[in-house]
């Protein structure tokens, strides 16, 4: 049988520490140099079980405490870490694993802190729910999360950003990719900025979409990510930097209230802009007239994905060529809301998207079924909606696929 090989550097470390003994030191108790000693406290070498019977012997130590994870610690820690505010933070899991050995205590204070924010955040949420229905309008945004803001900012006002348009139909005409965008937009990159096109595999990056390392001048891009996701991670960093100007004027028109508001809206506005990029405004909105608006067909027909489609649908509202004024709203299995936007803002006063009858959390029965439903609401409105399940970015064997729903109304 394969022996099982036990990484304990922060415990080590700890040991190590609370005997007040150099590197130097423990390594001559323990008959090792000072530089494996360093190598296994940096979780570069694993414990031999030679080296696990002279600490049980020499410092008293029992090995099962070496063998053990803090695998509670590091449950928790993940749940942090996943959240909105603080996802992206981290490259990897290391560094989590790390915290965890090395600073329990801390993890602990971490953890407690994360779960009072999260209990405060829900009270508030009801709180501003009921004043909402009562007709009152919350004061209590002076000090929101800058995630908040920017999503409740994006809800409220219409999808449709006329300057990103007529940026993105200039781009699209400037690059003539005919129907391979992907290879017009590296040909771009490479020529007019010298950036290349990389994609990485999922052991280098676990959890980023994408990353751009500006000193090698490349864009590194997750193999997780599907082609259709892939082609749009690209054509956001195009725009990104050919629409620069743009999207300053539109950023700062949305009169956010810090730095970290204004980093999120704008990478709402590049993926706005990719989208526009992709689908091109007046080609796009004649094929889904064309089409009766079937999405499968709009997205087979523009090479993107489903929800890729769906989102350009909401965003049809030019002021000479308006399209109907759809809405679409996305949840995970629970319930919890990522994204809400509306050709016209998100009608939240008349479809909250709370309603247990409502098609999107009956498609998680029927994942890649299109559910299609009229729905009517108290107050007597009318909604056609349409639902269907979203795989995210693909995942090993070993792990469950990340799946939301989207409804489109």
């Amino acid at each position: 049988m394969a022996e099982q090989k036990i990484f304990s550097g922060p415990r080590i470390r700890r040991i190590r520490n609370q005997k007040g003994l150099t590197q130097t030191a423990m390594a001559q108790r323990l008959g090792i140099s000072p530089s494996y000693l360093n190598l296994i406290e940096r979780n570069q070498r694993p414990l031999t079980v030679q080296l696990i019977l002279k600490l049980s012997s020499v410092f008293k130590i029992d090995p099962e405490d070496l063998q053990g994870e803090a695998g509670a610690s590091l449950a928790a820690l993940r749940e942090v870490f996943a959240d909105p505010l603080l996802a992206g933070e981290l490259p990897g899991e290391q560094e989590l694993v790390e915290i965890a050995e090395a600073a329990p205590n801390a993890t602990a204070g971490v953890v407690k802190l994360f779960q009072a924010y999260r209990e405060q955040m829900a009270r508030l949420t009801d709180l501003s729910d009921v004043l909402a229905r009562e007709g009152h309008a919350p004061a209590l945004s002076g000090k929101r999360l800058p995630a908040d803001e920017v999503r409740e900012l994006f809800e409220k006002r219409a999808n449709h950003f006329a300057t990103l348009e007529e940026e993105a139909d200039a781009f699209s005409g400037l690059l003539d990719a005919g129907d391979d965008l992907s290879g017009g937009l590296k040909d771009w990159l490479r020529k007019e900025q010298g950036i290349s096109v990389r994609v990485l595999p999922v052991a280098t990056m676990p959890n980023w979409r994408r990353r751009y390392d500006r000193h090698s001048q490349r864009l590194f891009l997750s193999e997780r990510l599907s082609p259709f996701d892939q082609l749009r991670e690209i054509a956001m960093e195009a725009c990104l930097i050919r629409m620069s100007v743009a999207i300053t004027s539109e950023l700062e028109a949305l009169k956010l209230g810090s730095g970290e508001a204004r980093r999120l809206a704008r990478f709402e506005l590049g993926r706005y802009a990719a989208h526009a990029l992709m689908m091109p405004y007046t080609a796009f909105q004649t094929a889904a007239i064309r089409a009766r608006y079937d999405i499968d067909v709009l997205r087979s027909r523009f090479r993107v994905s489903f929800e890729q489609a769906a989102n350009r649908l909401t965003m049809l509202q030019r002021p000479n060529a308006p399209g109907i004024p759809f809405f679409m709203l996305e949840i995970d299995n629970a319930g919890n809301r990522f994204r809400r936007a509306g050709a016209q803002g998100f009608p939240q006063s008349r479809f909250g998207g709370g309603c247990p009858k409502l098609p999107i959390h009956a498609a998680f029965a029927q994942p890649g079924q299109i559910l299609v439903e009229a729905v009517e609401m108290p107050d007597g409105a009318e909604f056609l909606t349409i639902a269907r399940t979203l795989e995210g970015p693909q995942g090993s064997f070993r792990e469950r696929p990340r799946r939301t729903a989207l409804l489109l109304g």
